[in-house]
């Protein structure tokens, strides 16, 4: 795919100058910190050294105070039975084995947890499962991940006798649902100061402001810091602010103790030596997610819930086979969608994607639109059947709100919902044609040509003599990298090939040198091949890559991440 570089320009030479004074680094690590915002020795040392004692006081955020005030009354004073009711997906899961695994092993406490199925009830509280609440003798339910947008169900809740705890993190909506409590800092009048955690991560303000209103150790708390860094991983949050300081202790703990169920799932992927946001989007995420797109996420929260070891190899290895066959069905309508956009004489003039297939698997199809994207860099929305009603889900690209354009369509669906690069809608089955030219027509309207182009950000330019230990050393410090923090991307022009191989007919494996550096760098493509030609004329040629670490066979190497690659700029 072709993709336009965009190189960050310097921001205030004097700043940078003054904080690699202050810091000790040299001026392309200056650079890379000023532009995220890191000015100065204290702001640097909250970056490099993320501490818990800088996170915010729980009770800025609006309604702690009541949520937890209530939920000390339901499970010390009034004996009530409690439900934790999450989302299917990973940030739902963690928050829901987080929450019910803190509450269940406080004494006394009448504890449960309901994950509802993707399949018949889909996203957010289902009206049925209220009425099980109710069945039950639920007076509590506290919602993860969702609610802020079920005002139907919780109306009914209400109605029922049951109160209810909202703590969700997705956009809200002109209408609050009639709750209890709603924890959710983009509410209005919410004034506290971090805007962007994952519904785990609020899940966990929710245990931390508990621990400090009825004296519990807040290490109580920190032991469920890797389910947190596991969902603000995977639902793609900023790493910034709370954020980084959560993800950071998070993978500490992943690394040293994690959960039973999270350990039984690492003896499943090849070794992280040194464990990514990466790894766990892509290793672990999709395992855990799997769970809930082929059998049921209830799976998933046992696994990371359970303390015994061999249960939990045995759960890690049944979500494993779940996750293999997701693979299979993945790659089939992944297929079947790429032959439905190639063989559409119109998708050329068309700047977003509508697909509709009533076969295809409904746990599957926000894969399949992230992975259209990967071919047709478009806006992209995958419809399926269920249970009489079409349910979609929406993936975007870089710079376009997806939600805003969905949202313009609402005439036309029963529900919809999400964030700017991920969404979720149902509709009927009659609207879909309509759906389809009208969400084109926003599309057309509010999308420019330059957004349709994939871009390629680069954070400095370097020389190969600026790669050594030190540097790399440093720019490992920055981790976690992700959203918000995004692992720095660097371009070096000219550069020249001193050897190269094509594996398994995809991806480059490089010896890369510049004349006035005598150390030449092992380099990998992975999707490259096609720049063979490109890079096998002699000539030199620019490359868009990472730097990082390589481990093997206990021996620790540079190796240059490429990409992209152009002609010599």
């Amino acid at each position: 795919m072709h993709k336009r570089w965009v190189v960050d320009s310097p921001k205030e030479l004097g700043k940078i100058d003054a904080l690699a004074e202050a810091i000790g680094v040299g001026s392309t690590m200056a650079t890379l910190l000023v532009n995220r915002g890191i000015e100065n020795f204290e702001e640097a040392k909250c970056f490099f050294r993320p501490s818990l004692a800088y996170l915010h006081d729980p009770f800025l955020m609006e309604g702690m105070a009541k949520a937890v005030e209530r939920l000390r009354e339901a499970l010390w004073v009034k004996e009530e039975k409690v439900v934790i009711y999450g989302d299917y997906d990973v940030d739902g899961t963690t928050a829901v084995a987080m929450v019910y695994g803190f509450l269940h092993a406080l004494p006394g406490a009448q504890i449960a947890y309901y994950i509802p199925d993707r399949m018949t009830e889909g996203y957010g509280v289902s009206l049925q499962s209220i009425e099980k609440a109710a069945q039950a003798g639920i007076t509590l339910i506290v919602t993860l991940d969702c609610g802020i947008k079920d005002i139907a169900s919780i109306t009914k809740a209400v109605a029922l006798g049951i109160d209810v705890i909202v703590c969700d993190h997705h956009e809200v909506g002109t209408t609050l649902p009639p709750a209890y409590a709603i924890l959710n800092p983009k509410q209005p009048h919410c004034n506290y100061p971090f805007k962007e955690l994952s519904g785990c991560g609020i899940g966990f303000k929710l245990l931390q402001a508990f621990c400090q209103a009825n004296g519990i150790a807040l290490q109580k708390a920190y032991d469920y810091l890797d389910l947190v860094a596991l969902s603000t991983a995977c639902d793609l949050v900023p790493l910034t602010g709370e954020n980084r300081i959560l993800a950071y202790h998070g993978i500490q703990q992943l690394q040293t103790q994690p959960t039973k169920g999270l350990q039984a799932l690492f003896g499943l992927v090849p070794p992280c030596p040194n464990l990514t946001i990466a790894d766990l989007v892509f290793k672990i995420g999709p395992r855990i997610n799997a769970a809930g797109r082929m059998h049921h996420a209830t799976l998933a929260v046992e696994l990371l819930t359970e303390k015994d070891p061999a249960k939990a190899k045995d759960l890690a290895y049944k979500i494993d086979q779940h996750n293999l066959l997701r693979k299979e069905i993945d790659h089939t309508i992944t297929q079947e969608a790429l032959t439905t956009i190639a063989t559409d004489p119109t998708q050329p003039f068309k700047k977003g994607t509508v697909l509709f297939n009533p076969d295809w698997h409904k746990g599957i199809i926000g894969i399949v639109a992230s992975r259209c994207i990967e071919h047709y860099y478009k806006p992209t929305i995958v419809l399926t059947l269920s249970n009489g009603k079409v349910v979609g889900s929406a993936r975007s690209i870089a710079g376009y709100n997806i939600l805003q354009a969905i949202t313009a369509c609402k005439d036309l669906l029963h529900q919809h919902g999400g964030h700017a690069f991920a969404a979720g809608l149902t509709m009927a089955i009659e609207n879909v044609t309509a759906f389809q030219e009208k969400f084109e027509a926003i599309v057309q309207q509010t999308i420019t040509d330059g957004l349709l182009v994939a871009r390629q950000s680069i954070h400095a330019a370097i020389e190969f003599k600026s790669i050594d230990q030190k540097f790399v050393n440093v720019l490992m410090q920055m981790e976690p990298f992700g959203i918000g923090n995004p692992t720095p991307v660097f371009v070096s022009s000219p550069v020249y090939l001193r050897n190269y191989s094509i594996l398994k007919g995809l991806h480059l494996k490089l010896e890369l040198y510049q004349p006035n550096c005598h150390t030449s760098y092992k380099a990998i493509g992975f999707g490259l091949a096609a720049y063979e030609k490109l890079i096998s004329t002699g000539a030199p040629f620019a490359i868009a890559y990472t730097i990082q670490y390589n481990y093997y066979l206990g021996h620790r190497s540079i190796q240059l991440m490429v990409k992209d690659i152009k002609a010599a700029l």
